[in-house]
């Protein structure tokens, strides 16, 4: 891959999902890239770059995109998040449904980058622990990634047991199957928590996702690394949004809103809620 054929490929990938790719990424892309070219019978960088961009359904796009997205996750990942959710965010939700008249309504959470599944499950297993205790808490799990190759894999819901770790004893033994192979050291959600999860690919480059009803929280951690600080805005701006009046936003602790014109105000080290 020539200097200017990464330049091509850098900038178009900036334009259809956000994400950077500075020239440090280069020999990487190339090795992610080399894969789909063999899988295509397509010799060079230059005649695949005109084969995405030229592809009306965007197929090719996905599979591209998938090839060059960067997953990395775990189950209780920040696990200070899932405590402040526990002790703040639901109580609180509570008491306003409570206050509000809103018995009905459930609590709608959105794991935006959502990568192989670990986050929105160990959503589901903290809500489902408050729903044990709480008569009439019901809620709604939406987890979006960009690559189809790692929600295919969430939807399966098939993990290596020694991912697992962090997962406190009780909630393996209530929400984890054992394979019935014993040489595999696998383990899968049970149906029952699998169920409180929809799944599906979108773009947080789309210029308008939209929701049926203003979501209670976004959990969005370790995804906006990887955009320069002019789309961080633009997508942050995106989400309050979709949240409703004193809705919580989650990022990751590595990641900053230092600076942004936002309508949020800090209320611990990377949670944020919405000002009404």
């Amino acid at each position: 891959m020539t200097q200017s054929e990464f330049g091509r490929f850098s900038e178009f990938i900036g334009n259809q999902c956000g994400i950077k790719m500075p020239l440090s990424k280069k020999v990487m892309l190339e090795a992610r890239l080399q894969k789909r070219l063999r899988t295509l019978g397509i010799k060079t960088f230059a005649e695949y770059y005109e084969f995405v961009i030229g592809d009306g359904e965007h197929k090719e796009l996905v599979h591209m995109l998938d090839a060059v997205t960067t997953n990395k996750t775990d189950f209780f990942r920040e696990p200070g998040h899932f405590q402040y959710l526990t002790d703040h965010v639901l109580p609180e939700y509570v008491e306003e449904r409570e206050r509000n008249g809103q018995r009905d309504r459930p609590f709608l959470i959105w794991s935006a980058g959502c990568s192989t599944g670990e986050e929105p499950y160990t959503l589901a297993m903290v809500l489902s622990e408050f729903a044990e205790k709480n008569s009439g808490f019901r809620f709604t799990i939406l987890a979006t990634d960009l690559s189809m190759r790692v929600l295919n894999r969430a939807k399966d819901a098939i993990y290596d047991a020694e991912r697992l770790a962090d997962v406190p004893i009780a909630l393996k033994q209530k929400y984890l199957l054992r394979s019935r192979d014993r040489s595999q050291s696998k383990v899968r959600i049970v149906p029952a928590l699998r169920s409180t999860v929809q799944f599906q690919r979108l773009n947080l480059m789309e210029e308008a996702f939209t929701f049926a009803e203003p979501l209670d929280v976004i959990f969005c951690r370790n995804v906006i690394i990887y955009f320069d600080r002019q789309t961080q805005e633009q997508l942050i701006t995106r989400f309050c949004r979709t949240l409703k009046p004193e809705g919580h936003l989650f990022l990751g602790h590595s990641e900053s809103i230092h600076g942004f014109d936002l309508p949020l105000r800090r209320l611990v080290s990377t949670v944020y809620r919405k000002t009404s």
